[in-house]
């Protein structure tokens, strides 16, 4: 066990903006949460999975929207708290910690302002290592754990208890829903023992988001690339730079979807690199070339200081720089890509490993 303060969070904010490729929801405001929570109720535990009894429930805790909907409308901090308490009537037992449901975004802070406010440990674990837009996109479901019992609150005190057939109809019912309580909820969803956890879920990834944000910021220091600090931490490889000049993108559904298209710089003038996104950038392309597809990480940072771009954040004329990342093994076996991988999203192309496609782009 140990104590996260303001300097983690500021790190683990950094870190989630870039895991969260793109989406996750804006983490400034997750970390103003988190930092105004250990201001009124002291530091974070953050433990290991191994530190939690046996017998032990543990929740997951998680915002559901599109992100561009969270610009306009903050959390008030009531909801996430309301989920749980629901959720314990609904079970009949005690919630002993939280987690993040994902490495990304807003939803890496906001497990952490809730612990505060309650008093619990957070899990250094997360379901995805990274953002994905759908509830069913987590590494509990590969392991067959229901999302169900699971509860929705929103900001005006309704709550929604929820107990779906399989995970599908829970993303399917909970986005409905999610839509008509105005377009952002919190969750308390995959309830879960300390065993199912373990097994399932993707382990030390907060601590992987404090290291990257530590990474940029001590790079910035010593006035260093910290872009190139990023690639070393994550074994990751610069696919493009350039700078924003085109972007379309439209909240529908639910989710923010759009391209961005990327007018070529230095080494790539007179090239130009198109990015699809759904919440999370899913596909990076250059002309007929593919630089880096989902279940992959696809991260746009700016140029200058590193740090990491949201979807709903790019502008026109905005210097970036594309990294690609590669995935945790867990989405490159045949249920993962089922999940995740480019097909289910609509796009025509094969799923190829970053390092594959970076291995042939070195060749030719």
């Amino acid at each position: 066990m140990r104590l996260l303060g303001k300097e983690e969070i500021e790190n683990i904010a950094i870190g989630a903006a870039l895991l969260g490729t793109g989406g996750g929801g804006d983490p400034y405001i997750g970390k103003l949460m988190a930092l105004q929570a250990i201001e009124e109720y002291g530091p974070i535990r953050l433990i290991s999975i191994d530190e939690v009894p046996d017998g032990a429930l543990i929740v997951p805790s998680a915002m559901m929207g599109a992100p561009t909907v969270m610009v306009e409308k903050i959390p008030n901090g009531d909801e996430a708290e309301a989920a749980f308490k629901a959720l314990e009537n609904y079970i009949g037992q005690e919630i002993y910690a939280t987690m993040p449901i994902e490495a990304g975004g807003v939803n890496s802070l906001l497990p952490l302002a809730l612990a505060a406010k309650l008093g619990l440990p957070v899990i250094d674990a997360d379901g995805m290592g990274r953002a994905f837009p759908e509830l069913q996109m987590v590494t509990f479901y590969l392991n067959g754990i229901s999302a169900s019992p699971m509860v929705l609150a929103d900001e005006k005190g309704n709550n929604l208890v929820m107990n779906t057939i399989n995970n599908n109809w829970a993303e399917r019912i909970a986005r409905s829903a999610t839509i008509d309580m105005g377009g952002s909820v919190m969750l308390a969803i995959y309830p879960m023992t300390k065993e199912e956890v373990k097994e399932s879920a993707i382990l030390e990834s907060l601590t992987l988001e404090e290291q990257i944000g530590a990474a940029i910021r001590k790079a910035k220091e010593h006035e260093a690339n910290p872009i190139d600090a990023v690639l070393q931490l994550l074994n990751g490889f610069e696919l493009f730079k350039g700078k924003i000049s085109d972007i379309n993108r439209v909240t529908v559904d639910g989710f923010a979807k759009g391209q961005a298209k990327v007018q070529g710089l230095d080494a790539y003038t007179d090239q130009e690199c198109m990015l699809h996104f759904q919440n999370e950038h899913l596909l990076a392309t250059k002309g007929e070339e593919t630089l880096c597809v989902t279940p992959d990480l696809i991260a746009v940072l700016d140029t200058d200081t590193g740090i990491p771009i949201t979807t709903e954040g790019i502008r026109y004329g905005a210097r970036c720089t594309v990294i690609g990342i590669p995935a945790n093994e867990k989405w490159r076996t045949e249920k993962g890509l089922a999940t995740v991988g480019p097909n289910y999203f609509g796009y025509e192309v094969p799923y190829v490993e970053v390092e594959k496609l970076q291995a042939k782009k070195e060749l030719s």
